[in-house]
This record gives structure tokens, C-alpha cells and sequence, in this order.
């Protein structure tokens, strides 16, 4: 984004996590408007209230059509327009193929992943896309950024990933054909895909744990800090070079089985 131009944002996931800490960073650090994009049943509401007069709540089911237009003309209401998009919103299980009773993975298990992970991804891209378009384009031809959130899982998916692997791939394979699909209206597109972060999902692991899946990752030898995941975001935002790529952030991390 040229430096004039004010980040007008939507970010799925908002109220917590990567999500939260990529709001207040866009917020305390570029001065950007932001409308939190998460559950109705997320702390969003509070989270909004905390981050001040800049940063909205937008009860939102990303895999729902109507929900998901209401979010993106909600955010143009309350920022003057939208011209960034940053997609954290997820969910995750851990299920092998074949249980220990020998029964196959539920099949609306990982339905409901990719619904989640891979289809609300997709549902807010294109609908933030097709708002974009009407944007003044900036001096370099620029209309809006779209940043999504992958994992390491997507490229090595561990023991009982199947579904989550499968929904972060799926979104790694969609950014180059989409960041094409948009090039000719100056939208951009990228992903990130973190490695072991310091999300409230590891938050109700025990804190042994937390320290060995720290300590397994090469250096910075911690587990991610949202922040970090926060400054990312902010960078590929600011470069107009970055385009179609996913860009890993794990501390050299390969994950093992």
C-alpha cells in the first residue's frame, strides 16, 4: 500500500490469537480502521472495545454467504472503504484415519474443517475481492491486499492432521491462481503460514508440553508469539512486490510425524 493511503481492514478470527494480535499491530502501528470479523459467540464484541474508537465487531460465520457480504458492507460503513483483508479465522482437530476401535474418520469431521479452514478462506476472498474492485487505485495501480493464514501442516502434516493438513494445503494452492485472477485489478494476494505459535490453542496445552515443542524449534529457539505472526502481515502489506507467495514463519521448524 502506498504510505498515504489508510489501512481500511477486515480480519477474520479477530478476537483471538493470530487474528487479535494482527488487529491492535495494524491499529497501534499504521494507524488502520479495523472491523474484527469473528463468532457471536467470540470475545469480539470486548476485544473491539479494548483496541478503542478504531476497531469495530462484525458477528460473522465466514462459510455463510449472506453473513460474510453483511461483514465486508459493514466494514466499508465503519472504516470508509476496505482495501485489506487478512484471513485467520480456523479450526483444527486431531483424528487418525482409523481409530483405535479400527472405526474410519467421521467424514463430517473433516468436512467441517475444509468448510471452515479452506471454504470460508475462499468465501471471504472473493466477496472482499469483489468490493475491492471499486476501489480509486493508488499510485502504483494498488486496490487492496488479501492475506491469508496457512500452516506448516499444510507441507507437513503430522500424525492425525489429515483434516487440517488438507484445508491449510488447499489454501497454500489457491494463492498463486487467485493472486493471478486479481492481478489485472491491482488486488494482491498471499498467505502466511506460521509453525508452532502461542495461540490459545496451544494455551490449553500443559505448560510441560508448551516447553517441548518450544525447545524443537531450531531459532529462535520459543514458540511463536502472535506479534511476530502480526509484523509479517504488516510487511507483506507495505511491499507491493509481494504477490502469489506463501511465506513461511517457524523458526526453521520442520515438523516431524
Amino acid at each position: 500500500m502506498a504510505a498515504a493511503k489508510q489501512l481500511r481492514c477486515l480480519v477474520t478470527g479477530g478476537a483471538s490469537g493470530l487474528g487479535r494480535a494482527t488487529v491492535q499491530h495494524l491499529i497501534q502501528k499504521h494507524g488502520a480502521k479495523a472491523v474484527i470479523v469473528d463468532l457471536p459467540s467470540s470475545n469480539g464484541q470486548i476485544v473491539a472495545k479494548e483496541l478503542g474508537n478504531d476497531c469495530y465487531f462484525c458477528p460473522t460465520d465466514v462459510t455463510d454467504e449472506s453473513q460474510v457480504r453483511k461483514a465486508v458492507e459493514y466494514a466499508k460503513e465503519t472504516c470508509g472503504g476496505l482495501n485489506t483483508v487478512v484471513n485467520c479465522a480456523g479450526i483444527g482437530i486431531a483424528m487418525r484415519i482409523l481409530g483405535k476401535d479400527g472405526k474410519a474418520h467421521p467424514l463430517d469431521k473433516f468436512e467441517t474443517v475444509l468448510k471452515v479452514n479452506t471454504f470460508g478462506t475462499f468465501n471471504m476472498i472473493r466477496l472482499s475481492a469483489e468490493a475491492m474492485i471499486k476501489n480509486d487505485p493508488d499510485e502504483g495501480g494498488e486496490r487492496g491486499v488479501i492475506v491469508n493464514t496457512a500452516s506448516v501442516a499444510a507441507f507437513e502434516g503430522q500424525i492425525g492432521q489429515v483434516a487440517y493438513s488438507a484445508s491449510k494445503g488447499a489454501v497454500v494452492g489457491m494463492t498463486l491462481p487467485i493472486a493471478r485472477d486479481l492481478a489485472r485489478h491491482g488486488i494482491r494476494v498471499n498467505t502466511v503460514a506460521p509453525g508452532l505459535f502461542l495461540t490459545p490453542l496451544l494455551e490449553g496445552l500443559p505448560e510441560k508440553v508448551q516447553n517441548a515443542l518450544a525447545k524443537s524449534v531450531p531459532f529462535p529457539n520459543r514458540l511463536g508469539d502472535p506479534a511476530d505472526y502480526a509484523h509479517m502481515v504488516a510487511a507483506i502489506i507495505e511491499n507491493p512486490m509481494m504477490n502469489g507467495e506463501v511465506v513461511r514463519i517457524d523458526g526453521a521448524i520442520r515438523m516431524q510425524p
